[in-house]
């Protein structure tokens, strides 16, 4: 899997509200309002990336859902895995 140009994923987070390219990752931060509610949104986020065998680096605090996505294999960058991944969480909703 090779790294995606900025210009491919700048195009692509046009389609990923609240998305954005920093630092060579994707970052998007939640805030579900309960500790409850992120749980559940983080069981969510690891069937998708369990079903992807790619997997985002997750912080949380109470209701706060901080994600981070990029590919090991590629160097640490985005790849299209990324993408992947951030579209299948947003469609969580």
């Amino acid at each position: 899997m090779s790294a995606l140009s900025s210009d491919v994923i700048a195009r692509a987070l046009k389609e990923l509200p609240g998305w954005k390219h920093e630092g060579d990752a994707l970052h998007k931060a939640y805030d579900l309002g309960s500790f409850r509610a992120a749980l559940a949104f983080l069981v969510r986020i690891g069937f998708e990336a369990e079903q992807r065998n790619h997997h985002p680096e997750i912080f949380n605090v109470y209701g706060k859902v901080e994600l981070t996505l990029r590919t090991h294999d590629a160097g640490n960058k985005v790849t299209e895995l990324d993408l992947g991944l951030a579209k299948a969480i947003e469609a969580l909703g």
